[in-house]
């Protein structure tokens, strides 16, 4: 299992402590087998579930005594992905992906520190052959290392009147997915609702608006062939296991 530390001096009074790491306390499991098709914020796939699994040295069931009486947790996680490349300003593709504005504006992956922030939904945990949480909502690919895990707490992580920028005239942009007939059958309700949700949140590049062409997605152990035209998502074609 790979390690992702990550470091940071901290400043007290003017003096710079001693780094500071951070390593993994738990990895994430689920269908997000590539960064293409993560939903681009967390609770946008509510069907999608993923397993949490405590790391070697975290697996002490005392460490989340307690949890199950909360509905909600955030998680703190590192952008595996990405490189360590970060710039100082970003292209959101709820933008276009062609506006420029500043990476502490948005929550693009390229920042100083690598570091994500989300919310996912408890379903259920389990302490059998190691400690899982298993939630639902994520917005993090398949293996990606968590760092922390905090309770949601409504009262004060709830705050009316909040204003969410530009990304405001964009939280009812989804689109409508439609199966060929041929694929349709051979999948699962649940697995219908998952990846209906994931691929109406059109995971295409913003840049990209070419009707003609066919996109590929891997979500758990199979291949979803798609297009976009006229603002719909066809799926043509899925392979791979399927059960």
């Amino acid at each position: 299992m790979t390690i992702f530390p990550l470091y940071a001096k901290l400043e007290v009074g003017g003096d710079i402590m001693d780094e500071l790491t951070i390593k993994p306390v738990a990895y994430i499991k689920n269908a997000y087998k590539e960064k293409f098709g993560v939903p681009r914020q967390s609770g946008l796939a509510p069907s999608v579930k993923s397993v949490i699994e405590l790391c070697e040295g975290y697996r002490d069931e005392n460490i989340i005594r307690g949890i199950e009486q909360y509905s909600h947790l955030w998680l703190v996680w590192g952008f595996s992905q990405n490189n360590g490349q970060w710039s100082p300003t970003v292209r959101p593709p709820k933008l276009g992906g062609n506006k420029r504005v500043g990476v502490f504006a948005t929550r693009s992956p390229f920042r100083p520190n690598g570091l994500g922030l989300s919310v996912v939904r408890l379903r259920e945990v389990i302490k059998n052959n190691g400690i899982s949480l298993v939630v639902s909502g994520a917005d993090l690919a398949d293996n990606t290392p968590i760092y922390d895990i905090k309770p949601y707490l409504p009262y004060v992580d709830c705050v009316d009147g909040a204003i969410g920028g530009f990304s405001d005239e964009h939280k009812d942009d989804f689109y409508e997915v439609d199966f060929s007939p041929c694929v349709k059958n051979d999948l699962s309700d649940e697995q219908m609702n998952a990846l209906t949700e994931v691929l109406s949140l059109d995971p295409r590049p913003s840049y990209q608006d070419d009707e003609s062409r066919v996109y590929g997605l891997s979500f758990a152990d199979f291949q979803v062939k798609f297009r976009y035209e006229n603002k719909k998502i066809y799926v043509t074609e899925i392979t791979g296991d399927k059960n």
